[in-house]
């Protein structure tokens, strides 16, 4: 379809144009060559409008002969025949819209033909001008669509990122909880087999909630609160955690699984290397137009470097620049006694 057709207000834009060119055109057959002015605006102004219609057609030839890809001189070649193919069919078309103005009986004014130059010459430029005009809506569309391609690529290229990110997932936590099991097994038979219980129950709901876009932050935290217990059949009373959520953000959405990475890392590097064990605690609140996840742990000042490959928090980050770019913001606090992780959504963003 011919762009100028696709709204209403560009078809009356595109009139009005051609319209205004009449009247001028009338104005100078007026003035200058002293043509009564009712028969100069009933003579021009249809005239005008005609070969705004006729003008049409040139977005079609704009289409094959785009610039980029086509030679100057096929170019010149090409719009020279169709210029004046269309003025001689424009001037043709003048003459008989003038001989049906004429009164019975009466030929043409000698003045009438000094006009012809004056026709052949506002014919000329409006169709330059017409040609130019295409051209430029032309160039205007191609604009567009190679923003709207631009755009589908880069919605493709951060799925295809969330997608990689989330499978990096499900590897890291099956190794961390396959070694959890395995530092059971020999010690504690009984515990071992109630910690695979609650990991089938886990990996179950997470495998599910990791194809969702966003979820509950409630579901969420459920989550945290399920690995926690899986990680307490391992530690006892050394493990303890503390839940602080806000009643207005558990059902604001939040991306699936990015707790659970955090509160992993508070565990295994925080508590874990504690021998009088230690508490991790996560919050939750709204903070204006945004929401605050906060995951904090203590931490041994005299703990061995640590041989994980930092998959968790990395992953973490990663998929919150991904879904809400400078938006959102993971702010990391490395003490010497404690480690806190600070997650910086935007609630319109992430609400559902």
């Amino acid at each position: 379809m011919h762009p100028i057709f696709i709204s209403r207000s560009r078809m009356l834009g595109y009139l009005a144009v051609w319209i205004a060119f009449g009247l001028q055109l009338s104005g100078v057959m007026y003035f200058g060559g002293g043509a009564p002015a009712d028969w100069s605006v009933l003579f021009a102004v249809p005239l005008a409008v005609l070969l705004g219609l006729q003008s049409l057609s040139f977005w079609y030839l704009v289409q094959a002969t785009p610039p980029d890809s086509t030679s100057p001189l096929r170019m010149a070649w090409v719009w020279m025949v169709a210029g004046l193919m269309t003025l001689a069919i424009w001037l043709a078309l003048a003459y008989g819209w003038a001989q049906f103005l004429l009164p019975p009986n009466e030929d043409y004014p000698d003045s009438a033909y000094a006009a012809i130059p004056v026709m052949i010459f506002a014919g000329g430029v409006a169709i330059a001008l017409a040609v130019l005009g295409h051209y430029l809506l032309w160039a205007f569309q191609r604009s567009r669509e190679a923003e709207r391609q631009a755009l589908e690529s880069q919605v493709l290229a951060r799925e295809a990122e969330l997608k990689s990110l989330r499978a990096q997932l499900d590897p890291h936590f099956l190794f961390n909880s396959l070694n959890s099991v395995a530092a059971l097994i020999g010690n504690d038979t009984a515990a071992a087999r109630h910690m695979c219980f609650l990991m089938a129950q886990f990996f179950r709901k997470s495998l599910t909630l990791g194809r969702e876009q966003a979820i509950p932050l409630a579901e969420e935290i459920s989550l945290a609160e399920t690995f926690l217990a899986i990680e307490r059949v391992r530690f006892g009373d050394r493990l303890r955690a503390n839940f602080d959520i806000a009643d207005d953000v558990r059902m604001v959405a939040v991306p699936p699984l990015l707790l659970q990475p955090l509160v992993e890392n508070a565990v295994h590097h925080g508590v874990a290397h504690l021998l009088e064990g230690g508490e991790v605690n996560v919050r939750a609140r709204r903070r204006d137009r945004f929401i605050e996840l906060i995951v904090e742990n203590p931490c041994d000042p005299d703990r061995p470097p640590s041989r994980s490959t930092g998959v968790g928090l990395v992953n973490v980050r990663s998929r919150v620049e991904t879904l809400c770019g400078h938006r959102a913001s993971v702010d990391v606090d490395a003490g010497e006694t404690h480690f806190r992780v600070s997650i910086l959504l935007p609630a319109a963003a992430v609400a559902s």
